[in-house]
């Protein structure tokens, strides 16, 4: 009797990492299409769209899919990613700085540390946030830094993942290529959406209190 259920455990996993696979690749190919620097936000906000239409099981075809969110969240994707790349690339500059200096600038590569990763938790809320509400692009980092702010558990949880996600790419090459992005864009994805569902209800609760 338990053979059928593993079956299907065993199916579905198989599927989600398939699926991870098509969206990286699909992260990929449009990000170069883009010339990387100009590809590299609407890849990145389109992959999250349909990271959360998989999540609440919408069928679709992903490439046409991913084509035509290209071409809507162009702008939107510029403006959102491209500053929190920047931001992220100065700070892993002056971090690596810092680093060559030895043990005197331990204070400022530890400042530099903690930045990224205070940044990376705010990314890890805000683009789910920006595919799930329609929010105003000025509105996302203030809600997305006062969610990452009063939600410290989920914040450790979304900043683990991503950790191990990154751990992995740097030991295996292979996995980084093929499944990393794409599989941090779908469980970053559904994880926040669980979030934000949980977080609503207890703001529903505490109103009605």
């Amino acid at each position: 009797m338990s053979t059928p259920g593993w079956s299907i455990r065993l199916y579905d996993a198989a599927d989600e990492v398939l699926w991870a696979i098509k969206l990286n690749a699909l992260w990929i190919l449009f990000t170069l299409l883009g010339g990387v620097a100009l590809g590299i936000g609407p890849a990145t906000l389109t992959a999250y769209k349909l990271a959360r239409r998989r999540s609440f099981g919408e069928s679709f075809h992903a490439l046409p899919a991913f084509r035509a969110g290209f071409r809507r969240e162009f702008a939107r994707g510029t403006l959102l990613v491209l500053p929190m790349l920047a931001a992220a690339v100065v700070l892993a500059g002056n971090y690596l700085y810092f680093a060559s200096l030895g043990a005197k600038a331990s204070i400022p590569r530890l400042a530099c540390f903690a930045a990224v990763a205070v940044l990376a938790v705010i990314a890890a809320y805000l683009l789910p946030m920006a595919v799930h509400y329609d929010l105003r692009p000025r509105d996302l980092l203030p809600k997305a830094s006062l969610v990452a702010i009063s939600r410290p558990a989920s914040s450790v949880v979304l900043l683990f993942v991503l950790v191990t996600i990154a751990y992995l790419s740097s030991t295996f090459p292979v996995f980084g290529l093929v499944l990393a992005v794409g599989g941090w864009i779908q469980l970053n994805t559904w994880l926040c959406l669980r979030f934000f569902e949980e977080n609503e209800a207890r703001l529903h609760l505490k109103g009605n209190s």
